[in-house]
């Protein structure tokens, strides 16, 4: 009897519509440089065609899947970025540590203002991304390519600083230049702001959106120009058109059509090579909050 042809390979450079669990296993094992997954939380979030609510074994179940299949497909020095909420980032590092073999090098804290407001706990202000390596000796950082700004540059203007600046840790924060003595730019907080709806940035259509600095900073540490990467959870297509304007190959999964076809429209409008939006240095082009409203009062005198 004639053999079945074997799935196609998907295409690299673009979004595929479909499970990710199926579209990850037509890739080849040990071909892609990075991952970045930012994952339904499973807080019961409304989306078109997934359901938020599922029972805590069936979302590990179902995680643990789809971890295994990203673990399969990355390289032997790839790296895996997991963003996740309270919910469950314990349970998925453990599964991701324990059981499946990465090493986790940084637990970074996302920390943000304009978070989802609560009424019966503290207001939702951060996520969790987790930084995975399969291999502890062998993996791609550009510590060069990530520097921020120092202490000594942004709040005592001294002229010894280094030009090149200092890596960031690994708590990130929403306009630290109101606590500079707190949150400096080369110690435990990387700044920037969730994409609210009054954003430039903002598309308009999908309620998760990612920065665009943030999956760059990501991208320029983990990955190298013509480097594949890729995202199970396409979303709103951020790390896409990131990837796309550092450089990289890349390929998204995204199990919506109306999600998809956003996405594919999004890509169509990137080029290699252009800005990322957002501020690159947001502590040097974002003035204090005081600063902020001598200017709004200035402008109502006026």
């Amino acid at each position: 009897m004639p053999r079945s042809a074997a799935p196609a390979r998907p295409a690299l450079d673009r979004v595929h519509q479909g499970d990710c669990l199926e579209i990850l296993t037509r890739l080849p094992a040990e071909s892609v440089h990075l991952a970045f997954a930012d994952p339904p939380f499973n807080i019961g979030y409304d989306y078109d065609t997934y359901d938020d609510r599922r029972t805590a074994d069936d979302y590990l179940a179902w995680s643990r899947r789809w971890m295994e299949a990203v673990q399969r497909v990355l390289r032997p020095d790839g790296t895996f970025w997991l963003a996740i909420g309270d919910e469950y980032a314990a349970e998925l590092k453990v599964l991701a540590t324990r059981e499946l073999g990465f090493t986790c090098r940084s637990w970074v804290v996302w920390y943000y203002t304009f978070g989802v407001n609560c009424r019966t706990k503290f207001s939702r202000s951060h996520a969790h991304l987790f930084h995975f390596v399969k291999d502890p000796t062998t993996f791609t950082f550009n510590d060069d390519a990530i520097r921020v700004p120092s202490a000594r540059e942004l709040v005592y203007a001294d002229k010894r600083a280094n030009a090149a600046g200092r890596l960031p840790d690994d708590t990130w924060i929403l306009r630290p230049q109101d606590l500079p003595e707190g949150f400096t730019a080369d110690g435990d907080t990387w700044y920037f702001p969730r994409v609210c709806g009054t954003f430039k940035e903002r598309s308009g259509w999908h309620g998760c959106q990612m920065p665009e600095q943030l999956l760059g900073r990501i991208i320029r540490a983990s990955s190298n120009a013509g480097d594949t990467v890729i995202d199970p959870f396409g979303g709103s297509g951020t790390t896409l058109a990131v990837a796309k304007k550092l450089g990289r190959r890349f390929l998204g999964c995204e199990l919506s059509d109306a999600y998809a076809a956003r996405i594919r429209e999004r890509l169509a409008a990137v080029r290699a090579g252009q800005p990322l939006d957002g501020a690159p240095e947001p502590l040097k082009s974002v003035p204090p909050t005081a600063r902020g409203r001598r200017l709004r009062k200035a402008t109502r005198r006026s």
